[in-house]
């Protein structure tokens, strides 16, 4: 019933993350001994995920579910697989043809589902089911499908039947809805102060649908909804998981917590009695316990001692039974043979089904007809600069001296200059000689960021750059809240493009429209 986090990195000194990622010993003891039942993996290229998953599943007495938070396909997490730009962007494409997103969607599903089988994950921490109707949302943002409820029930539901071209789980997160909310629940308890109503008619709409479409699983949220539960959040409310999700929208499905070891969680309970207040609420799978050793004997002592009962487990192990028997069982006479799965070898490693012309012809297609631009650069006989802000430029996948964000400005003669949270403070002082400066923002919602907008620090420096007639053009990355908020301040003469996604495919196909052809 726990899923514990390991790094994708196949050698301890590669460990990023010590407090979350065991090292090797540990992380096979639990695995043999303690009998986890799933891995979350993050770090490492496709590739080492590959070697990973089936040094993990040789260490596991019985097969194991291996995950990972790949929402926008397997190259989010792990280097060589497709990386799709962020859901949102088929919401985009979805108010001029609806048609075409979906069967984008469906491809993008069948596409991640293809290449996390091919590296030996069977669980896929997606779609995105939340309603992302709130622009300061911090942690939900463009990993939203859109805004509404019939465009996410829509694109949601694609994603799933494509993904069902393989024998692989899927989760729609996050339960009751994190969409419209303005807290980040990694750090603190958001509250969701809407009634069942409410609830009824847009939160739920997106769950039911999943639900309908026969997704595998639901991934709880760290939230507070008092007219559900005035005491526990939804991952430990009983009214919640088991009153809403089970009873009321008729799941019979995996429910998962998201990870216990969150802000939301952490800060608030006992890491061990968060464990067990989860399996009360009716939870099925605990993610990330803060010491899953301790999670696991406080379950059994609260089984001893008639808090939770045998029943109550023994249907939790039902339902992973069940969930494994999916990915397992190759053909139907095994699949009516209730245990068949636990002596099935991990399916062959099949490196190449990655990154397969097709994938990659569909993300490109999902860019360049959500990608927006007005205008191109014009030459200038001053030297240019290319000023680059980003969050944090120490943890970037997408921004390597070779991305085409730095490499093709270079090219044509353009300095660079780079500003992320890093950065002293410049002064602010109108230079003696103007620079021509191609402005380029790579900000979007991100996890542990808190109540920290990082769109200030693009508004000060666009000021500024406007004032001091600057400005040669502004392209952003990532955020359609932040080109609404910065868009408005343009002189209609400034040329500006956006871009759903930040990876370097995202960043051609906005420089290619960008910047004028002679440039290229």
């Amino acid at each position: 019933m726990l899923v514990v986090r390991a790094s994708g990195y196949l050698f301890d000194p590669q460990i990023q993350y010590p407090s979350w990622e065991p090292p090797g010993a540990t992380l096979r003891h639990w695995l043999q001994d303690l009998g986890v039942g799933g891995v979350i993996l993050l770090g490492g290229s496709a590739g080492e995920i590959a070697l990973r998953t089936q040094q993990l599943q040789d260490w596991a007495k019985i097969p194991l579910l291996l995950t990972a938070d790949i929402e926008e396909g397997v190259g989010q997490r792990f280097a060589g697989a497709t990386w799709f730009p962020p859901p949102m962007a088929l919401g985009a494409i979805a108010a001029t043809s609806l048609s075409q997103a979906t069967e984008w969607a469906t491809q993008m599903g069948a596409t991640t589902a293809q290449e996390a089988i091919a590296i030996g994950l069977n669980w896929i921490l997606a779609p995105v089911v939340d309603v992302n109707n709130n622009p300061q949302n911090p942690v939900i943002n463009v990993r939203a499908f859109g805004e509404t409820p019939t465009v996410v029930s829509q694109l949601a539901t694609a994603f799933i039947r494509g993904t069902q071209r393989h024998c692989v789980l899927t989760t729609a997160k996050h339960f009751p809805g994190h969409g419209d909310t303005a807290m980040d629940s990694h750090l603190v308890l958001p509250v969701v102060p809407h009634d069942r109503e409410r609830l009824a008619q847009l939160e739920y709409v997106p769950f039911e649908a999943a639900i309908a479409a026969h997704v595998d699983g639901v991934m709880s949220a760290h939230l507070l909804v008092p007219e559900l539960d005035r005491l526990y959040p939804a991952t430990l409310s009983e009214p919640v998981l088991t009153g809403e999700l089970r009873q009321r929208l008729g799941f019979e499905g995996l429910i998962v917590t998201d990870a216990l070891v969150m802000g939301a969680i952490a800060n608030n309970y006992g890491a061990n009695e968060a464990a067990v207040l989860a399996v009360e609420a009716g939870a099925d799978m605990l993610m990330m316990p803060a010491d899953p050793p301790g999670a696991i004997a406080a379950l059994c002592q609260a089984v001893q001692e008639g808090r939770i009962t045998p029943e109550r487990i023994q249907a939790s192990l039902e339902r992973i039974w069940r969930a494994k028997q999916k990915v397992y069982a190759l053909n139907i006479a095994e699949a009516h043979h209730g245990h068949a799965w636990e002596q099935h070898p991990p399916a062959p490693i099949r490196l190449d089904w990655l990154s397969t012309p097709l994938a990659y012809a569909t993300a490109q297609e999902i860019l360049v007809e959500s990608t927006q631009c007005q205008g191109t650069v014009s030459q200038t006989s001053l030297p240019p600069c290319n000023l680059i802000l980003i969050d944090d430029s120490l943890d970037c996948a997408f921004l390597s001296r070779k991305a085409p964000a730095i490499d093709r400005p270079k090219q044509i003669g353009y300095t660079l200059t780079l500003v992320d949270n890093h950065t002293p403070e410049p002064q602010w002082s109108k230079p003696k000689t103007p620079i021509p400066t191609l402005m380029q923002l790579f900000l979007r919602g991100n996890p542990f960021r808190g109540s920290a907008d990082p769109s200030d620090r693009a508004l000060t420096w666009l000021k500024w750059l406007l004032d001091t007639q600057q400005l040669q053009a502004l392209a952003i990355y990532g955020s359609p809240y932040l080109l609404a908020k910065l868009q408005p301040l343009l002189p209609p003469e400034i040329p500006y493009g956006f871009s759903y996604g930040q990876t370097p495919q995202a960043q051609t196909v906005l420089l290619s429209q960008l910047l004028p052809s002679s440039f290229a």
